[in-house]
């Protein structure tokens, strides 16, 4: 089979298509043959080689049909999504033609969309509403702060919570990504800036119940600011970088009462503490196919592009979710 191979952890120039022996699954897997496959920043962080040794092949998520399942619990040629589960990290990934997943890690759906549609929801979703669901329970008619709301991520919070009744403030770098905000269901928007909580306090002096931040470490103290008491703040993303806070002191930086926590979903999503069972994958993606959630790819690459559809997500300027058709 073909795959996307990393040479060398490196830049983009690292990722080439080689032959390589299509994978066979074991009796807790599922053999996958992979139609399409959204980009995630974490695979940056795979192919530079910053979170220690990973898979030759990389990818965390992808849309498909099964080709195997020792145990039978899905029907070959059964369309479906899957994510993590240690793709790209211990086990070769979905970069390739077919990738083998534990079961745990795989849903059955029913969809007539295209699979470059299809495969800008599953890791970007199951984010969103795992964080806005769980870690911040944010509820209709709440102020939700989505920080990075033009990236992936920030569109799939932006969808699930204007859908759910959830008064949601947005932010960009870009001005010409107002428009786009809009289109998405925001309440208001804002221009990202390391110090957004005095903007944020002086048009809403009791605070925000919640921020979804996706610009990491560099933003979180300035996120923490923005909370009423009681608040909660939601660590989703290192849009900003990785660069761990100074010296950080949660008795002096932190506000009294405001919940911080992360959500690493490369790390637990299809784990037992966070089953896919309880996100209701299907019910997304028919939101997406009646166009309740507006998920259309920022951009579709074709599987011999794989080194440009990198440069662009590592320049931050796809304005959503890459995907690439293989």
């Amino acid at each position: 089979m073909r795959a996307i191979v990393i040479q060398n952890y490196g830049g983009p120039e690292q990722l080439k298509i080689e032959k390589i022996p299509a994978p066979e699954p074991k009796t807790d897997e599922v053999l996958i043959q992979v139609k399409a496959f959204g980009l995630n920043r974490a695979e940056i962080y795979f192919r530079k080689g910053l979170w220690g040794e990973v898979a030759k092949v990389s990818g965390i998520e992808c849309v498909g049909l099964v080709a195997a399942d020792p145990a039978g619990r899905f029907q070959n040629g059964q369309k479906v999504l899957a994510i993590l589960g240690g793709m790209g990290r211990t086990i070769n990934g979905s970069y390739a033609e077919f990738t083998r997943v534990p079961a745990s890690n795989v849903v059955a759906i029913e969809s007539q969309l295209d699979w470059p549609d299809l495969a800008a929801i599953p890791e970007s979703y199951a984010t969103a509403w795992s964080c806005l669901s769980g870690n911040l329970g944010v509820e209709k008619d709440q102020r939700l702060l989505i920080r990075g709301a033009t990236s992936a991520l920030g569109q799939a919070a932006l969808n699930i919570a204007a859908e759910a009744g959830v008064l949601t403030i947005a932010t960009t770098r870009n001005p010409k990504r107002f428009a786009l905000l809009e289109q998405l269901g925001a309440s208001d928007i804002l221009l990202e800036d390391a110090a957004l909580s005095s903007e944020v306090r002086s048009r809403y002096p009791a605070g925000v119940d919640a921020v979804y931040d996706l610009i990491g470490n560099s933003t979180l103290l300035d996120s923490l600011r923005t909370v009423r008491r009681n608040g909660r703040v939601c660590s989703v993303g290192l849009l900003g970088g990785g660069a761990p806070i100074e010296a950080f002191n949660p008795l002096m930086q932190m506000p009294s009462a405001a919940h911080l926590s992360v959500f690493g979903s490369a790390f637990v999503l299809g784990s037992p503490e966070f089953p896919l069972s309880e996100i209701p994958f299907q019910t997304i993606v028919d939101r997406v196919a009646a166009g309740t959630y507006k998920a259309k790819p920022a951009k579709v690459f074709q599987f011999e592009e794989i080194q440009a559809a990198h440069r662009l997500m590592e320049s931050n300027q796809a304005g959503g979710k890459i995907v690439v058709a293989v």
